[in-house]
């Protein structure tokens, strides 16, 4: 009898573990994200795909987050002005139109980017909400930001258009890429012009924005929140295995998954970082990715690397530290890192699991970079510089931790149950046509 009761009662202590860990962690829902409103949204996609954006009119927001790579680009690096086609088989361009730099980060993914709870934008954390510039937001345009922007989102998305390699184009090129290298802000009011004087254009602001009756009052702010609406509304991703199991359909999960899951939040420590509803803390760990490409260099930096948070503090303490990334849809959003370091789960799974040993036994083979051979010799000169990679290899935050061969099976197979079914498509895909009649990637 003893015994009986002993099988019915008795809690594996690894099961109490997992029960404990998973009381923090609830299901996403509507109720999570910023309200949207409805013409704001359907204006804002037709602006998402739309190249009147860009200086050389030849590249969209879509160019780099497209609907059918689930809002990525799947490049390690992206391509920006003077590429073009999409994903893999988009091109770096030839002659005078040929890209002069790589993007030097990944096009991160844009799910779940509504949601009240972000606190900050970016691999390095340079958007914030705070008041040292006087209106609301510390960013890269400082005070120059454009009055009227009303979110993290919307003030992220002013940024490629005044950047020379993601859509402003070179100085000489555009009226639009003069203006900003005077100051980041000056740019925007051409491209807001440009966008106002379509009649199409015109009438969606002035239905969609309460404080615009005219179609000349549009400003780039409203370009921008319109944009942010479109962002928030179209890549809320909620309906995964995972989540299903969190609203208690055991079978939503297969016992391998199960078996990733408890790993995760357990062994393998994987939720000290990744926790929460969008499985990230918002905060930024050093984990020694190898480095390539261009690197997003500062004004001191004598030579090409990345410093990742350093670059916005200025803190020695926070050299090499990236944001978490969220794992929602993370199978979907290969490469991986910061830069696009790895281009499977298993391999950056294992490099969290031991950075030292992978960083020095990683191989340019992968990451996918479109062909430009004009700049091959600089794409790999980071990683051959031995006191730069001592560096890296000197501010690590996670300690290895040993998994079997099976165990990192099981992890993989727990971060495809995070991915979403009808979700990770979006709700209102790409559009066919833009009101400038400029093609759509």
């Amino acid at each position: 009898m003893f015994i009986v009761l002993f099988m019915m009662f008795f809690i594996p202590p690894n099961s109490i573990l997992l029960a404990d860990k998973l009381k923090g962690v609830k299901r996403l829902s509507e109720n999570d994200f910023r309200p949207i409103q409805e013409n704001r949204v359907k204006l804002g996609r037709l602006l998402f795909y739309d190249k009147i954006l860009s200086g050389n009119l030849n590249i969209s927001c879509g160019s780099c987050h497209h609907h059918s790579l689930h809002g990525t680009d799947g490049l390690s690096l992206g391509v920006g002005e003077g590429g073009s086609g999409i994903g893999v088989k988009r091109s770096s361009g030839e002659n005078n139109s040929r890209i002069k730099k790589r993007i030097p980060r990944n096009s991160p993914a844009l799910f779940n980017l509504g949601a009240k709870e972000i606190s900050l934008m970016l691999y390095d954390g340079r958007i914030t909400f705070g008041e040292e510039y006087g209106n609301g937001f510390n960013s890269p345009a400082e005070e120059w930001l454009h009055e009227g922007v009303e979110n993290l989102l919307a003030a992220q998305a002013l940024l490629p258009m005044a950047s020379e390699f993601e859509m402003a184009g070179n100085t000489g090129e555009n009226e639009v890429a003069g203006a900003i290298y005077d100051r980041i802000d000056l740019g925007w009011p051409i491209i807001a012009k440009r966008v106002r004087v379509i009649p199409e254009y015109g009438r969606l602001f002035v239905a969609a924005f309460d404080d615009v009756t005219d179609p000349m009052q549009v400003n780039i702010s409203h370009i921008a929140n319109a944009i942010s609406e479109f962002i928030n509304f179209e890549w809320r991703s909620y309906d995964s295995p995972f989540d299903h199991y969190l609203n208690g359909e055991e079978d939503a999960l297969s016992s391998k998954q199960r078996r990733g899951m408890e790993l995760f939040f357990g062994k393998a420590q994987c939720s000290q970082c990744h926790k929460g509803k969008l499985f990230t803390d918002q905060k930024f760990h050093a984990i020694a990715l190898p480095q390539f490409g261009p690197g997003r260099t500062r004004i001191m930096d004598p030579y090409v690397r990345d410093v990742g948070r350093m670059g916005e503090t200025d803190d020695l303490e926070d050299a090499y530290r990236f944001r978490t990334q969220s794992l929602r849809n993370v199978a979907l959003t290969a490469p991986y890192g910061h830069n696009g370091s790895y281009i499977t789960l298993d391999g950056i799974i294992r490099h969290h699991l031991d950075p030292i040993n992978s960083l020095e036994n990683w191989d340019s083979s992968q990451v996918i970079l479109p062909e430009a051979e004009w700049l091959e010799d600089i794409d790999f000169v980071v990683l051959e510089d031995r006191l730069e990679r001592e560096r890296l290899k000197s501010r690590i935050d996670i300690e290895p931790i040993g998994l079997t061969e099976e165990e990192i099976s099981e992890l993989v197979s727990f971060m495809h149950a995070l991915t979403g079914t009808e979700s990770i498509w979006g709700k209102l895909g790409r559009p066919e046509k833009v009101p400038s009649g400029l093609p759509v990637d």
